[in-house]
């Protein structure tokens, strides 16, 4: 059943994307948008979604509560149409609708060619984050977790190492030992934090705990590198901003656990700019 499910899947997004490519960027974005405000409470949890907004924005109203949630699902619905578009993105005529807020610290880990981990999580077209680091010239690898439709994660892992990263780490065991292998070669790597994960570590998030990655805080102690926040926000329809923040340099008294604290405090900063561009959908307190 679950087969026959994936293949349907499979087919429906790849007859979308044929029809994203017609109607062009901008289009797509918007009308893909609005269908996924109609269709995406039928996917997902409302109780979940609403019961995890409420965990990070304390006496929200019922009305702001409507509000992120149906700019949530909007913004799920850009993202697939935008998948068709991230060549352009890269290096076409869409490269200029990405503005940079921090450019020149991205310039200096080029110049000193040291690896950073660079964090972020699942706001606006987080697949843009990446995307612009390797362009960059920064040496890449990506963290990432496979989807469950193996038909359709196929294709999108085709996209993401031709047009976003070429190096695409796959979580696990396997993919730990490529990623250690690029790290020994002066890779950084770019991960998001914000997923729950069954090998992570209990860790507050929003005033409870969650399973939480300890990924970064590995690499910090194992390479002794710094963690670069980085933030992308949706501006406007297919317009975004990508903002570089300081390195942040651990001690080694630091342990992974208070390392993974910090991280997650800064993921709720980010989280909070724009509540609504951010996957309130994955229970994260599960």
């Amino acid at each position: 059943m679950k087969l026959i499910k994936y293949f349907i899947q499979f087919i429906l997004i790849i007859i979308s994307f044929v029809i994203f490519k017609l109607l062009g960027a901008r289009l797509s974005s918007n009308l893909c948008g609005k269908i996924f405000e109609l269709i995406g409470p039928f996917f997902r949890s409302k109780k979940v979604i609403h019961s995890n907004i409420k965990r990070g924005i304390k006496n929200i109203n019922s009305e702001n509560l409507k509000n992120i949630t149906n700019l949530m699902w909007n913004n799920y619905g850009r993202v697939l149409a935008e998948y068709m578009f991230i060549k352009d993105f890269r290096n076409g005529k869409l490269s200029q609708n990405i503005q940079i807020d921090g450019q020149e610290i991205l310039d200096e880990i080029k110049k000193s060619n040291k690896q950073v981990i660079f964090i972020s999580g699942h706001f606006s077209n987080f697949e843009l984050m990446a995307m612009y680091l390797e362009k960059t010239g920064i040496k890449l690898s990506a963290i990432y977790r496979p989807l469950n439709n193996f038909f359709l994660n196929g294709i999108m892992e085709r996209i993401r190492k031709k047009f976003i990263c070429k190096h695409q780490i796959k979580k696990g065991i396997g993919g730990l030992k490529k990623l250690i292998s690029l790290k020994k070669n002066n890779y950084s790597t770019a991960l998001m934090i914000d997923q729950r994960v069954s090998e992570g570590v209990l860790c507050n998030l929003f005033d409870q705990d969650a399973l939480t990655t300890t990924i970064p805080g590995q690499l910090v102690k194992k390479f002794n590198v710094p963690v670069v926040p980085v933030y992308i926000e949706r501006i406007k329809d297919i317009h975004f901003k990508i903002s570089i923040n300081d390195p942040i340099n651990f001690s080694k008294e630091d342990s992974i656990e208070n390392i993974t604290l910090k991280l997650n405090q800064i993921l709720e900063t980010m989280i909070l700019k724009k509540p609504e561009q951010w996957i309130w959908s994955h229970n994260r307190w599960k």
